[in-house]
């Protein structure tokens, strides 16, 4: 059996020594070499071959965006960052996310190894997804999401009843930006559940904000949603929509995890499918597992338009590939052909 072969970049020893601790126990992956900066390296590159990088987001001498955007450039490969759980650390994974990374692990601020080897599973799994990954097969997403460009409007009015409802996972920041930049500003209000700690939804809602025609921000308990609005679900909480006074508003729960996550897309799918039926609009793009699957079927079963990322244009063809095979989609599309879809659909259904 061919092992996955792992580079780790850290400038912390202790980091190093644990993640090699955690591969080197995997039977199916190795180390082949590790680095205390991007210099070290840059040089190591040249003599290992490695499937997969792991690369801290802060290091001296160059921190790990810059070495990710030469990297990118020069030898593109699958990268997962390590990163703090704080505003700056989880700003700067956007960034490597907007750049060509995989997916991050987040290094906990006290006790840290304890945290990275209960989080061991986790670490191998991302891993193991990101090895997978070719590169050649990733989407081109435009570097900055052009927040002025002039959409036709969809006139469908403020009073249409309708709402889109969106899940996603690992590759989902960028493709989130890139289903946003293609739909009207006048688009239904969009609510996302995408897999992510609480810091990063925070600062994935912001750049969302500066970057799209849309409002964006994070969700919080009762507003009220209307066209032009995005909201993401905060990262300790599930987000689900409800009826007010005949308007939608977010409700946040902080029960327990489904399919391993808060917020869950099966939470918001499902809450979709009771209160929305048929003016529902369900969208499921890359991830991994099968989050997004059950709630999906029953917005289709309650008259919803569903759609589903291909695995063309997904990093990961989990969650879009559970969905379909439950049957609750409608159809089956390309990443940049989704929000053109569902305006025409929009459109016909009028």
């Amino acid at each position: 059996m061919k092992k996955i072969r792992v580079m780790i970049v850290d400038d912390s020893a202790l980091i190093r020594q644990i993640l090699s601790a955690i591969i080197g126990a995997q039977e199916d992956m190795e180390v082949v070499g590790t680095a205390g900066n991007p210099m070290m390296a840059r040089d190591l590159l040249r003599v290992v071959e490695a499937d997969v990088m792991t690369l801290d987001v802060e290091m001296p001498l160059m921190n790990g965006i810059d070495f990710l955007r030469r990297l990118m450039v020069a030898r593109p490969m699958p990268v997962v960052m390590v990163s703090t759980l704080t505003d700056r650390g989880s700003e700067m994974t956007l960034q490597a996310l907007e750049l060509g990374a995989i997916d991050f692990i987040c290094k906990p601020r006290l006790g840290v190894a304890e945290g990275l080897r209960g989080y061991a599973d986790e670490i191998c799994a991302k891993l193991r997804m990101a090895a997978a990954v070719r590169m050649a097969k990733r989407p081109a997403v435009a570097a900055n999401a052009d927040k002025d460009a002039q959409l036709p409007r969809m006139m469908l009015g403020p009073d249409n009843g309708r709402i889109i409802l969106v899940g996603s996972s690992t590759g989902g920041t960028e493709a989130v930006r890139e289903l946003l930049s293609r739909m009207p500003p006048d688009a239904p209000p969009i609510l996302i559940a995408q897999h992510m700690p609480e810091n990063f939804t925070r600062s994935f809602a912001q750049r969302l904000d500066s970057v799209t025609h849309f409002s964006v921000a994070e969700a919080s308990d009762g507003q009220v949603v209307e066209s032009g609005q995005v909201f993401i679900a905060p990262g300790h909480s599930h987000l689900l929509v409800q009826r007010s006074g005949g308007r939608y508003v977010t409700r946040l729960s902080k029960a327990d995890p489904v399919n391993r996550h808060r917020p869950s897309v099966d939470v918001l799918f499902h809450s979709g499918a009771q209160i929305a039926g048929n003016h529902g609009i369900g969208i499921i793009l890359t991830g991994m597992g099968k989050d997004g699957a059950a709630g999906m079927l029953a917005m289709h079963q309650a008259g919803a338009m569903t759609f589903a990322q291909d695995e063309h244009s997904c990093v990961v063809f989990g969650m879009p590939r559970e969905a379909i095979a439950a049957g609750g989609v409608d159809e089956v599309l390309p990443l940049q052909a989704i929000s053109s879809r569902v305006v025409e659909r929009l459109r016909e259904a009028r």
